[in-house]
């Protein structure tokens, strides 16, 4: 029997870098332990209960016990693979506090002088509600390197809009 290897995709991105607060990276590792160490052997000693109830094909409670076992070894698997490729970036290191990167908080105003205030985070830090945008949005790539008086043209869902940065902040050193 001949077996085939298959290839990666010619598209994966084998050098991705998952840029993270130290926060953000304590939230990932904290989730994947819990899941770990309580959630799977919880959900484990549910499923070899009703499993011994018998009749597996017809049993409610086996049925879902396995699904729920698939999410939790898939939600493992991701946060596993994202945890690999962290690169931790603790924004109160940042030496250059007058551009704007990877941590940064900042305010920006439109064209009918209305400010907003996002913060520079991780794709897994991501909290819109809470103005946390990722570094790699369509805001964040163009904030990226700009500095207090700088405007730059962003695509939004209502169309283009210009924003001017009118502050830039880090964290402070404890």
């Amino acid at each position: 029997m001949v077996r085939k290897t298959l290839d990666p995709p010619a598209d994966k991105k084998t050098d991705e870098k998952n840029y993270i607060s130290p926060a953000g990276y304590h939230k990932l590792t904290t989730e994947l332990d819990f899941l770990q160490t309580k959630k799977r052997p919880e959900v484990v000693s549910a499923l070899s209960d009703a499993a011994a109830e018998g009749d597996r094909s017809e049993n409610a409670e086996y049925i879902y016990r396995k699904r729920q076992l698939r999410q939790i070894d898939g939600r493992m698997r991701f946060l596993s693979k994202r945890l690999d490729i962290a690169v931790i970036v603790d924004a109160r290191e940042q030496k250059r506090k007058d551009k704007i990167f990877f941590g940064a908080t900042v305010t920006v105003e439109d064209e009918e002088g209305e400010s907003k205030t996002f913060s520079i985070v991780g794709s897994d830090e991501i909290d819109s509600a809470g103005g946390a945008i990722s570094w790699k949005s369509p805001v964040g790539r163009a904030l990226i390197s700009k500095e207090v008086g700088d405007a730059v043209t962003v695509h939004w869902d209502k169309g283009q809009r210009e924003l001017t940065v009118t502050k830039i902040s880090y964290p402070t050193s404890s």
